[in-house]
């Protein structure tokens, strides 16, 4: 071969080689990529180009799948009860992706996971349709409605969840939206997503308020800070008196701290919750000092931005560089503390389960079309903010707080030991805006304690004076509770 040829031959050798090398880089390197591009329409379109698995409840689906006649999608997404569910499930839309439940376990739901490959081999040899898995998860139908209803109009959220395993029990948000609504592409579903998403929606109903939100927890906290005072030996006896001054003056500043109550000069631990003393607490969380209260909110899941259910939660808040004055602010549920309802939830669900704090999941397991379990989720041990002591000292003053305090609203009776707290968490500037309404609480029977609830209301029709978590909030944790006990 002359050398012209020769170099033509090599030449053309490298251009095949270049070939061989992309195209196994395409599909090798980035096929992952490729697949979940936002602009890869072919994703979009296999998505709905068969019947999507199911997303479970008590047995029961919650999602459904409807033939249409569109050319490109096949099938389109339908929900049952789609307000209540919404903030378990997402959506899943063919024109405006998906989100949640529906978008972290799409692969699942669609058959196109690589745990269904067998699913989808066998498929091809025996000529039935692909069909996508089920997402099995550990919500209570009962207590969903319970706290859907219970919230009606107002705004604000509700979640429940088990505290011997961590299961999510309810997950609600009102104002909500109905997934079903835009499910489609039409121009209905365009007009409907637009109406939801607009900024002039003060609403906000696509905001999932359980797990997305923050609030300033108010008086819920509090039992943040007498678990701290427990643990850090500020406290030995909850029905000794706590040496606090009236009026008290926060640390370093001519401020006075006010109390709504009379009677928190000196007030024992167990009384000072009873009545929710500002004075108490606020002098408590500077005797434990700013780096220990942060060591044992930390502990409950504060300051922790990964903390998936599988559905991320928001970063829940308590301030590492704040001053002593801050810091006893702080220890009431004021100044920049923020917390969700789930984390809220979860304080109460430690103090219910004698100080081990279980984290939180809804996903129970993840289902094959042919029913076999593809996984499990085994119930995980995520801290111990309190020893188990300490927190049946905690439960004295919760249940004595549904006996005795502000909690009454909460008790269910018979067997059932209710332990809760009430909260009216102050915002805005200068404290102007309607106040929060916050409950949290626990119900505890012979055999253990099934259920933890925290719920917050936002605004109501009631007038500033009457917004209260005992008298809003409580009554919407008893109807949950209960619904977790009857069943």
């Amino acid at each position: 071969m002359n050398k012209p040829l020769r170099r033509i031959a090599i030449f053309c050798g490298l251009l095949v080689l270049a070939l061989l090398v992309r195209a196994n880089w395409l599909q090798y390197v980035d096929a992952d990529e490729l697949n979940t591009n936002d602009k890869n329409r072919r994703i979009l379109i296999d998505r709905y180009a068969s019947e999507r698995g199911n997303i479970i409840v008590d047995g029961n689906p919650i999602t459904g799948s409807v033939k249409t006649d569109d050319t490109d999608f096949a099938y389109k997404r339908t929900y049952v009860n789609g307000p209540m569910w919404a903030p378990v499930t997402g959506y899943a839309s063919q024109a405006f992706d998906a989100n949640q439940l529906e978008k972290l376990e799409d692969g699942i739901l669609t058959g196109n996971s690589d745990q269904l490959f067998f699913d989808r081999t066998m498929a091809m040899f025996t000529g039935d349709k692909k069909k996508g898995g089920n997402v099995v998860t550990t919500l209570s139908g009962a207590a969903q409605k319970a706290a859907f209803e219970g919230l009606g109009r107002k705004k604000g959220a509700v979640a429940a969840m088990d505290p011997r395993t961590g299961k999510v029990l309810a997950l609600a948000s009102t104002p909500s939206y109905d997934p079903s609504s835009f499910a489609g592409n039409s121009d209905a579903d365009t007009k409907a997503w637009t109406t939801l998403t607009s900024e002039d929606n003060k609403d906000k109903p696509m905001l999932n308020r359980a797990l997305r939100e923050v609030y300033p927890p108010g008086s819920t906290f509090k039992v943040v800070t007498a678990a701290a005072a427990l643990e850090h030996g500020k406290v030995d006896d909850i029905n000794a008196p706590t040496d606090t001054p009236e009026p008290y003056t926060l640390p370093n500043t001519r401020t006075v701290m006010k109390n709504q109550v009379s009677g928190c000069e000196n007030a024992t631990l167990k009384k000072a919750l009873e009545v929710s003393c500002n004075s108490v607490f606020a002098k408590l969380g500077d005797d434990v000092t700013r780096d220990k209260m942060l060591e044992t909110a930390q502990k409950f899941g504060f300051n922790n931005a990964e903390l998936d259910t599988p559905v991320r939660a928001a970063e829940s808040r308590y301030d590492k560089t704040m001053d002593r004055s801050s810091n006893s602010l702080s220890s009431i549920g004021q100044f920049n503390t923020a917390a969700t309802p789930l984390q809220m939830a979860m304080v109460a669900a430690a103090i219910a389960n004698d100080g081990k704090l279980m984290k939180p999941y809804m996903v129970d397991k993840l289902v094959a079309p042919n029913l076999d379990v593809i996984s499990q989720t085994k119930p995980q041990e995520m801290s111990r903010p309190l020893s188990s002591e300490n927190a049946q000292l905690v439960q004295d003053m919760m249940e004595n707080v549904v006996e005795n305090g502000g909690g009454r609203k909460a008790a269910i009776g018979g067997d059932v030991k209710v332990g809760g707290k009430t909260g009216t968490a102050q915002h805005g500037e200068k404290n102007s805006k309607r106040p929060y309404a916050w409950f949290i609480s626990y119900a505890k029977t012979a055999e253990g304690s099934p259920v933890a609830v925290a719920v917050v209301v936002e605004d109501s029709d009631a007038s500033r004076g009457d917004i209260s978590g005992g008298g809003l909030a409580a009554p919407i944790a008893k109807d949950v509770m209960k619904a977790i006990l009857d069943k």
